[in-house]
């Protein structure tokens, strides 16, 4: 299977190209970065894989849906509005776009549904996210996931609230930020009742994680119908 590889330079996108070219059943074929032409790496691969900026993101997956290219994204940061395109692009070709590729983060997401479901909307949320300074967006989308799982679980019901300077209203689901070091990433769900708490986690110690995860779901995407599919579908969750 033939991989392209947007953003090849950076952290994760140097260890995407070490983990291609040691694998088997994979070839790397080409990387794209800024200046770059895309169009002949698309053309030539199976599948790319993107790890860049939201803004570049959306050009790529536009270009996917013009050469039929599978696509894996995992670039975070996307606004609702980009994120429309690449469900429009999705008619497309087969596109994968996860906040994390991570497996543990994946079965996170699960447990923060369930739990959220069971417990109903008397407990209340807090999502608390540590990343390495370096990182742009905050709430990180792993935590805005973690979010969106737990008010999917309540039915639809939460507000997300970054802002803690007034008292917060029942059925709110809060973040914290702290960005600092060389943290890969570490997330944690606090669901509070009266004389109780419980707290889901992951830690990321590894940026590899996030490189295999991807690897997964490209072996996965493989001739997959067009559509717009999640880690979830990657790992059936």
């Amino acid at each position: 299977m033939k991989i392209g590889v947007t953003g090849y330079k950076g952290r994760v996108g140097q260890i995407l190209v070490q983990e291609i070219s040691a694998h088997a059943f994979l070839e790397f074929i080409g990387g794209i970065e800024k200046d770059d032409d895309p169009l002949p790496v698309f053309e030539k691969a199976d599948a790319i894989i993107d790890f860049t900026h939201p803004d570049a993101a959306v050009k790529h997956v536009a270009l996917a849906a013009q050469t039929k290219t599978a696509m894996i994204i995992g670039t975070t940061g996307l606004t609702q509005e980009q994120e429309s395109k690449l469900a429009e692009a999705a008619k497309h070709t087969a596109i994968m776009y996860a906040a994390n590729m991570s497996v543990g983060v994946n079965m996170l997401l699960a447990l923060v549904k369930q739990a959220a479901q069971r417990l109903g909307p008397e407990w209340d949320i807090e999502i608390f996210e540590t990343h390495h300074h370096h990182k742009i967006d905050s709430p990180s989308g792993t935590a805005l996931a973690i979010g969106k799982a737990a008010r999917e679980g309540r039915g639809g019901v939460g507000d997300f609230v970054t802002d803690r300077t007034g008292k917060r209203n029942q059925g709110d689901i809060g973040y914290a930020v702290q960005r600092g070091g060389d943290i890969v990433g570490e997330h944690t769900a606090t669901f509070f009742s009266q004389g109780e708490r419980i707290e889901l986690g992951h830690r990321a110690t590894d940026r590899a994680l996030f490189a295999k995860g991807a690897l997964r779901a490209v072996q996965w995407i493989k001739d997959k119908p067009a559509g717009l599919y999640s880690m979830q579908d990657v790992l059936d969750l």
